[in-house]
């Protein structure tokens, strides 16, 4: 089994309840009551009645450079804290323009002009992530990003100013499709 494939699960099942749902941009996927987070492809009876199955990997960050990697892993907590009940899945497809420029293009509009890792930085360690890229997976994906995040309910106003700081970049002019789905852990 691949330990770096996952597959999100929209439907009936799961143990995240879903509060809410935006489409942001582009076209919305169908609203599910769960979301269930599967590690590799096999969802078992997970996708028997879902609305949506969305496959990622985890990969070596692209665009952070050496030393802010150094300071994420550093403060960044895991995933599962026992705390962190809420999660935001946030979906993302980025427009042919953001493709097409080179790799140190990409870089620059991310690091320099949208500062994307060190406005991360700032809530470490409220909040965890995890970014599954889609587009490495050789087969068409709706999304190239899938980004998990949890928090703790204290903290959600923290992740609202983060994503809302982000969303505010330059960076975010290539984003053709963006579904932010928010989600509390049932308890269990």
């Amino acid at each position: 089994m691949n330990n770096r494939l996952f597959t999100f699960v929209g439907g009936n099942a799961g143990i995240w309840r879903v509060v809410q749902m935006k489409t942001l941009a582009g076209e919305h996927l169908p609203a599910p009551v769960m979301v269930d987070i599967v590690a590799g492809r096999d969802t078992g009876p997970a996708s028997l009645d879902a609305k949506w199955v969305l496959h990622g990997i985890t990969s070596n960050e692209r665009y952070e450079m050496h030393g802010e990697k150094e300071q994420i892993l550093a403060k960044q907590p895991a995933l599962g804290r026992s705390e962190a009940v809420c999660a935001a899945l946030i979906a993302i497809r980025k427009n042919a323009s953001w493709w097409n420029l080179h790799q140190d293009e990409r870089q620059r509009i991310f690091e320099e002009q949208s500062s994307h890792a060190r406005i991360g930085l700032q809530y470490l360690p409220a909040i965890a992530r995890r970014l599954h890229h889609c587009r490495d997976l050789g087969e068409p994906e709706p999304f190239d990003f899938l980004t998990w995040f949890e928090f703790a309910p204290s903290d959600e106003s923290a992740f609202n100013k983060l994503v809302a700081e982000l969303r505010a970049s330059p960076e975010w002019q290539f984003v053709e499709r963006e579904i932010d789905i928010r989600l509390v852990r049932e308890p269990g």
